[in-house]
């Protein structure tokens, strides 16, 4: 009985050790993991990471929403097109100019939809302001649709290249807004903030198009190039909220 004793306790004694040191390295990596990852029993890292989740959250919902409501006004135009009554060129021809008048409107959805997307990327809150600054910038937006076919029909009037003028005016002033409010709510040192700066070219947009609702009154053809030089300018994204 002493042998077995010996030899049993030798026996389990050593698969004793054997299982030990096998089981020991996961045990002592498992202590040592809160060492390597401190972030992860720290509150208030967590509460920094669940509060930066909620806010891409809720910037990516505005995003959306905007979207949808973009790529609405868009189908809208694409819907007012009417295809010539005849078969030739000559009939296309009598369609051309409704024709440009909705490429200037697609650019300028376009324009404000990459720059719209690139904005709310750098955002960092949504408050209720800046909920009602984008609702703000989508009306003006919304009526782009219905003046295009108004234009497209009387080109050559200088009511409906006024009006166009008004409402890109207010598309404008409403784009600036919504910066504002945005940088409002995340502060005078946000990136937004930071990356517009003076917004020399948002201005300059600004007066173009006032000059532009001005000058319809004259002749709709300089209010015409003035609103397809506003569109050149802005062609390239706005590259300081792209960085």
């Amino acid at each position: 009985m002493g042998g077995g004793s010996d030899n049993g306790h030798g026996t389990f004694g050593g698969v004793g050790a054997q299982q030990n040191a096998r089981s020991r390295p996961p045990y002592q990596a498992a202590r040592r993991w809160p060492v390597m990852f401190p972030e992860a029993n720290d509150p208030e890292s967590q509460a920094r990471s669940e509060a930066q989740n909620q806010a891409e959250s809720e910037t990516g919902r505005l995003e959306a929403f905007s979207d949808g409501v973009l790529a609405v006004i868009i189908t809208i135009m694409a819907f007012e097109l009417r295809a010539p009554i005849g078969g030739g060129f000559s009939d296309l021809r009598g369609r051309l100019p409704a024709l440009l008048v909705y490429i200037l409107s697609f650019v300028f959805i376009g324009i404000y939809w990459n720059n719209h997307h690139h904005l709310l990327r750098a955002a960092r809150r949504v408050t209720g302001g800046v909920m009602w600054a984008n609702l703000h910038l989508l009306f003006w937006l919304s009526l782009i649709p219905v003046l295009t076919g108004w234009i497209g029909e009387h080109y050559r009037e200088s009511a409906p290249a006024a009006t166009y003028g008004v409402v890109c005016l207010g598309a404008g002033v409403a784009f600036t807004l919504l910066t504002l409010a945005i940088i409002r709510a995340d502060g005078s040192d946000s990136p937004v903030a930071v990356a517009i700066g003076r917004d020399v070219k948002g201005r300059a947009s600004l007066v173009l198009y006032a000059a532009a609702t001005a000058l319809a009154f004259i002749s709709p053809w300089f209010a015409y190039a003035l609103f397809a030089s506003v569109a050149v300018m802005w062609f390239v994204p706005d590259r300081r909220l792209s960085r």
